[in-house]
């Protein structure tokens, strides 16, 4: 668009894009609405919405939903976005599986794929990547073409210096030189490839225990560590991509990965408090488990049922491991509020979480308050769709300032 072209301040067509945006984002929080509920969300008048409305009707931006039965023998129009604006797809990748769906601009899910992945013979991450977007096209209704975005959520981190995804050994096939601008190219589609950890954390800021707070800390406990940080909303990443890999500090009397190997589990704070550690402690109490989270769950149960001190015992050695990790995160960063996930977290509940925050509480000056994830279902796939959703609505919400 020619300079000459965009709304000048202060002239109606500024404020036209402006209203309209206003309104865009309220038909985007809340739903289907009304014009009355449209003038009271954005604080126009009931004529200059109902204006507006007609407006982005005819620019085929909002649809007519329905009507909504008021007062007797009256009823109201309801409007919503119209979900063909735009289409997202979101993915989660592990060693074992690739997870896709695809989502339109409301948000809600059209179509899904799921496709596993080889463990030991290696693979085309491209080949794999595009089977599981078609797929999710498919299922719901559209091409590749028609998408927006890809959000894809890894076990690992893209070094910005290189395009090379690192600290994923453990998945063959995505060792890719301009990883991001070969699937790009291949798919025709704008994609991002975020760790899966950070992910969470959008997801739990969006929607979950984060949510209401933009500097928090969100830490992974299960087979392995991890924690992602956000600061003023938005994440911090590293100079290489690599903020977050909490697994690899420094711990007293234990190896560090540079002594016993990058890809290894007993180095640093996965030594202490990893997947690995947490099994042989609670072993170590008498409590059987063929995984972590299950000894976990058997010494709650056994505290929780008979009150066993053993058991008690066992949680508490646990919980100061886990806390021993987060006092440095903590220390140096004073987050808001710190969000605990991942298998062993999760499997340990509040009753782990209340000892951990103890921990927690002796060991450091701030005393941030620990919560649980609060995100149902797979949160690294509601990261990447959440993540593919708010990048494209912005782009949709400020297009209306240029048109």
């Amino acid at each position: 668009m020619s300079k000459a072209a965009q709304p000048t301040p202060g002239t109606p067509s500024l404020m036209r894009a402006i209203n309209d945006r206003a309104a865009l984002q309220a038909l985007l929080e809340h739903g289907p609405i009304t014009r009355p509920e449209l003038s009271g969300l954005t604080g126009l008048s009931k004529p200059t919405a109902s204006q507006l409305l007609n407006r982005l009707r005819d620019a085929g931006l909002v649809v007519l939903d329905g009507r909504r039965e008021g007062l007797p023998g009256r009823t109201a129009e309801t409007y919503k976005i119209n979900p063909g604006l735009a289409y997202v797809c979101a993915l989660d990748v592990t060693g074992a599986r690739l997870r896709a769906v695809v989502a339109g601009i409301t948000g809600d899910v059209l179509g899904e794929f799921h496709l596993p992945t080889p463990r030991r013979t290696g693979g085309d991450a491209i080949a794999w990547v595009r089977t599981a977007v078609a797929g999710a096209c498919q299922g719901a209704g559209i091409t590749v073409e028609q998408l927006s975005r890809v959000t894809i959520g890894i076990q690992g981190a893209i070094d910005p210096r290189t395009g090379r995804l690192w600290y994923a050994s453990h998945i063959r096939g995505w060792q890719i030189d301009d990883l991001v601008g070969n699937l790009e190219r291949d798919l025709g589609v704008t994609v991002a490839i975020e760790n899966d950890v950070n992910l969470v954390a959008v997801a739990e800021h969006a929607h979950g225990a984060a949510k209401g707070h933009d500097s928090f800390v969100l830490t992974w406990f299960g087979r392995g560590i991890g924690a992602a940080l956000m600061f003023g909303g938005k994440l911090h990443r590293g100079a290489t991509g690599g903020a977050g890999e909490a697994g690899y500090m420094p711990m007293p009397d234990v190896p560090t990965a540079r002594e016993h190997g990058r890809y290894g589990q007993n180095h640093g704070l996965q030594a202490l408090a990893g997947g690995r550690a947490v099994l042989d402690t609670l072993r170590g109490y008498g409590f059987r488990g063929t995984t972590p989270e299950r000894a976990v769950r058997s010494a709650i149960e056994a505290w929780l049922e008979t009150g066993d001190l053993a058991a008690d015992q066992a949680l508490r050695d646990v919980a100061q491991r886990i806390a021993t990790g987060l006092a440095g995160i903590t220390a140096l960063i004073d987050p808001e509020v710190v969000i605990l996930t991942g298998e062993v977290l999760l499997a340990g509940g509040d009753e782990l979480r209340g000892r951990i925050e103890h921990q927690l509480h002796i060991m450091t000056i701030p005393r941030p308050p620990l919560r649980i994830s609060a995100v149902e279902g797979n949160p690294v796939l509601a990261g990447a769709l959440e993540h593919a959703l708010s990048v494209t609505r912005d782009e949709l919400l400020g297009s209306t300032l240029t048109q």
